[in-house]
């Protein structure tokens, strides 16, 4: 992990806990994907989609946050590099959307639905991978279309 968080360009990824294998799948993708393109993750910090992006981006060697809804950082998932323990609960969600320069949704819970709103509320731009149709949300095919609109977005 580098020494600073100054610099780095943070996408967010959401998801739910209880993912379907294919959900697991792309969000692994999707996070590996984003640390090709140099781009730090942030994300729950927990299990299902946000251990999978996370895991993905380590595969890659990328930088992982997880914003936390407890107190204890103990209860990141072993990916994270940085556990960031909130004690909001869900609430922790807004800081997760917002967190990034755009969110990368994979699958979708309600708590997903939550932090889309917050990021589109935000005017972040939101990628989704089979998630929730809501207007503002660029329904991408695959993890890899996902990654190359953020990269689009982004990278200009």
């Amino acid at each position: 992990m580098t020494d600073s968080l100054r610099g780095l360009r943070l996408v967010s990824v959401a998801g739910p806990r209880r993912a379907s294998d294919e959900e697991l799948a792309d969000a692994e993708d999707v996070g590996a994907r984003l640390a090709d393109a140099g781009f730090a993750i942030v994300t729950g910090g927990l299990g299902g989609v946000m251990e999978a992006a996370s895991r993905g981006a380590k595969s890659r060697r990328g930088i992982t946050v997880g914003v936390l809804p407890g107190t204890d950082a103990g209860e990141a998932n072993g990916w994270v590099d940085l556990a960031l323990p909130t004690g909001l609960g869900e609430l922790r969600n807004g800081l997760v959307a917002r967190m990034g320069l755009a969110l990368v949704a994979v699958g979708g819970g309600h708590g997903t639905l939550t932090e889309i709103g917050f990021a589109l509320g935000d005017g972040r731009p939101v990628i989704g991978v089979g998630t929730w149709a809501v207007h503002g949300v660029t329904q991408a095919g695959s993890p890899r279309d996902a990654v190359e609109w953020v990269a689009r977005l982004l990278l200009q």
